[in-house]
């Protein structure tokens, strides 16, 4: 990419595509196009169409998608389906006809199968039962990097995908209920002790492993991707460690500082058990991360604040 080059990056507004956009500012690119989802409806075929043909961008970042926690992909399945498969179709397809140079599609670590073995491997992919509480996003993520794949074989369309690992960091969605599970922690720790609170619930047993990416570090490597990165199979974008979320919940507890005590609530599910991606592929190509764990959610507790004056 050369520095005027025109890029388009679709979910600008959200924590990864905001990220994107901070990283090509930072590099000195100039020529960035964005869309707000009142100016482009991004599940309107004949719109973005439009977009595509009117605007001609060179590069594109797909970053736009409808997400959520455990409990919203669960409770909005054919939603999460629906539009997901609406959004990446309309960009890909256009992206083919107008003829842009690359476009780089952003996955999800939940398309790998429920109990595959961790570290989890691209080659790992369809080779087993997916997690059914995520299922419905899941195979839309699936059928973006098939999209990627299939235009690539039959147009010659230079389209990659991307896998990122658990993301967090600035313009992240801390709502109470559909959010993920590292925002969720820092409101719930954040209102009780605003509210002068004894204790907090997690929800599960405290037990599942995660793997946690600041949004920055991601857009760094999603550029470096984009830049040197032109290969048929995707790429997994990981930390490389990952953290229970018991122990997880202690690093966000110290760092909000509330000096109550943690309830697990065994009731509610826990998710899948692990999920460590292998970004050794990525990493060979000469990626590494920055930011580290505590850092990052300082950091993003910091952006939560400045956002949410309680």
């Amino acid at each position: 990419m050369e520095l005027t080059s025109k890029i388009y990056v679709a979910g600008h507004r959200g924590m990864v595509g905001s990220a994107i956009v901070r990283a090509l500012q930072r590099t000195g690119f100039t020529n960035i196009i964005t869309q707000t989802r009142n100016e482009l409806d991004l599940l309107n075929q004949q719109a973005v169409a439009g977009f595509f043909e009117r605007e001609k961008p060179e590069y594109v970042f797909l970053a736009a998608a409808k997400v959520g926690g455990i409990m919203a992909n669960n409770t909005y399945r054919a939603d999460f389906l629906y539009e997901n498969l609406l959004i990446e179709t309309n960009i890909i397809h256009s992206a083919c006809k107008s003829g842009v140079k690359k476009l780089l599609f952003l996955g999800s670590s939940c398309i790998y199968p429920k109990m595959a073995p961790q570290p989890l491997k691209e080659e790992y992919l369809l080779s087993g039962l997916l997690e059914e509480t995520n299922e419905p996003y899941a195979i839309a993520k699936i059928a973006g990097i098939k999209l990627c794949e299939a235009y690539r074989d039959q147009y010659g369309c230079n389209f990659i995908s991307a896998m990122p690992t658990n993301m967090y960091g600035p313009n992240d969605n801390y709502h109470p209920e559909n959010s993920h599970v590292l925002p969720a922690l820092i409101r719930k720790f954040h209102e009780a002790k605003e509210h002068g609170l004894s204790s907090v619930v997690v929800w599960g047993d405290g037990s599942p492993l995660r793997e946690f990416l600041y949004a920055d570090d991601l857009a760094n490597a999603l550029l470096f991707l984009m830049e040197n990165y032109n290969e048929k199979p995707f790429v997994n974008v990981g930390f490389g460690e990952d953290i229970s979320i018991g122990d997880l919940a202690l690093l966000i507890k110290e760092i909000v500082g509330f000096q109550g005590t943690i309830v697990f609530d065994t009731s509610k599910p826990n998710g899948t058990p692990r999920k460590l991606m292998d970004s050794g592929r990525l990493f060979s190509l000469g990626w590494k991360p920055a930011v580290s764990l505590s850092e990052g959610i300082a950091l993003a507790y910091r952006d939560f604040l400045s956002k949410n004056n309680m």
